[in-house]
């Protein structure tokens, strides 16, 4: 059987990969894992759970609450909120452990579950490796030892959460939004209440659209993976822009006021400058993985910052951020991290800062944006061919060399093997399209040739 977990917890289709007895068992496994790694001495343990609005949430949530007070620990159920405000409220309740059901820019039918460690950080990688093998090994037959009495969890629901983090979000802005017109996307998602509220809070008129969860709309051709909708609503009301969340509201885009899209590169490049100008962006440097855009390396390289590149992933992103003491992180879908105020990419404190900006500076997002420029990005995806010998082949290394050659300064050369597929997916920046397209094209058949 292959890892449970991903680089993003557990996911899979609701009631067919991702069952209530799997909620249930993986609940109680990490309350029994936990405990034996010290998490809960000398006190009752808390967990907070909270979901995204997807139908299936309904009984993933009641799985997971009835596997954790089984096994002993209190749980406040938060409700539908964003990922990122279940791990802000685990480190500000003191919580032994979060829980978050959602499966973030997924389509409707698929579900995930995701653990928080105390503090609201990310379960390490061996505990998840040891709640997978505890919950394994019951699931085929060990019993499980269970409090009984006084001894078994209770559960309550802590309504209050919505009120802390919005309060939260609005404590940590540099500044007030008052006199921009911000059209907000929710996707039908975790944030429908908790964005339009904290944008409107802190003085910016609010337009919303995709907020009206039913259950089985989230993410249905809106909210950052479909941006077509936001595009036309921020043009038809004339708005200044608008932010886009995924369901879970981890990530943020942006249209600027003519319906361009920014994407999380030019995000990241905008909110560094404004943290750089107060002093908050340490070491002057930002994180951000090997898919950035080769212009957002020219803008930071041009404005005297420093970029740091890791593996692609935000899990990556974060690990290079916390062992570094680094401020800002990100990737081109959206994630950015800001550590100083949140544990996890936050969508909604992304759209808040970068709004900010525009209210500080009376500059306009595509202004703003401005900043860096895009180079042309095309992307080969080449099936068939043996992955394992990209970084082995004599013949391949020849043709990237002289692509690189070719290219010079303003231009690079990716060549990735995909995690999942047997494919190796060739990228190439160029500041002209037709020059990105020809070399990427060259790269594509020689790698058919050498890996076939």
């Amino acid at each position: 059987m292959g890892r449970l977990f991903g680089t993003d917890g557990v996911r899979g289709v609701a009631n067919a990969d991702l069952t209530a007895e799997m909620a249930l068992g993986l609940s109680v496994a990490a309350a029994h894992v936990l405990a034996e790694a010290g998490t809960f001495e000398g006190h009752r343990a808390t967990a907070v759970v909270g979901r995204d609005p997807r139908a299936s949430g309904e009984f993933l949530e009641a799985a997971v609450v009835a596997g954790l007070a089984s096994a002993g620990v209190d749980v406040l159920r938060v409700g539908v909120l964003p990922t990122p405000a279940v791990a802000y409220l685990t480190g500000a309740l003191g919580a032994d452990l979060g829980v978050m059901l959602s499966a973030s820019h997924n389509a409707m039918p698929d579900n995930g579950i995701k653990f928080f460690a105390r503090g609201g950080h990310k379960l390490a990688d061996e505990l998840e490796d040891r709640i997978e093998g505890v919950y394994e090994s019951h699931r085929h037959g060990e019993p499980w030892q269970r409090p009984t009495g006084s001894g078994v969890g209770r559960v309550r629901s802590y309504d209050e959460g919505f009120d802390q983090y919005v309060a939260h979000l609005i404590g940590v802005l540099p500044n007030r939004l008052d006199g921009l017109r911000i059209v907000l996307d929710e996707a039908h998602g975790a944030a429908a209440r908790v964005s339009p509220e904290a944008f409107s809070r802190a003085g910016a008129e609010v337009i919303t659209i995709g907020a009206e969860p039913d259950g089985l709309n989230i993410n249905d051709g809106c909210g950052s993976t479909h941006l077509d909708q936001l595009k036309a609503a921020v043009v038809e009301h004339g708005a200044d822009f608008g932010i886009a969340h995924d369901g879970d509201a981890d990530r943020c885009l942006a249209v600027d006021h003519t319906g361009a899209e920014v994407d999380g590169d030019q995000i990241l490049a905008v909110i560094a400058l404004a943290m750089r100008e107060r002093s908050v962006l340490r070491e002057d440097t930002v994180v951000a993985t090997v898919m950035s855009n080769l212009g957002f390396k020219l803008a930071l390289e041009r404005e005297g910052l420093q970029l740091v590149q890791t593996a692609v992933g935000d899990r990556y992103v974060l690990e290079e951020m916390k062992e570094h003491g680094y401020a800002l992180g990100g990737e081109q879908s959206g994630h950015v991290i800001i550590l100083d105020h949140a544990t996890t990419g936050d969508g909604t404190l992304t759209g808040l800062m970068l709004a900010a900006r525009v209210a500080e500076t009376g500059r306009s997002l595509r202004e703003l944006a401005a900043v860096m420029e895009r180079l042309p990005q095309v992307l080969i995806n080449v099936p068939d061919v043996d992955k394992s010998r990209v970084q082995t082949s004599a013949e391949l290394a020849a043709a990237v060399t002289e692509a690189e050659r070719e290219l010079g300064s303003t231009g690079r050369v990716l060549l990735r093997p995909s995690g999942t597929e047997p494919l190796v997916r060739v990228m190439v920046e160029a500041a002209d399209i037709d020059q990105a397209r020809s070399v990427a094209g060259r790269l594509a058949d020689a790698v058919k040739s050498a890996l076939g």
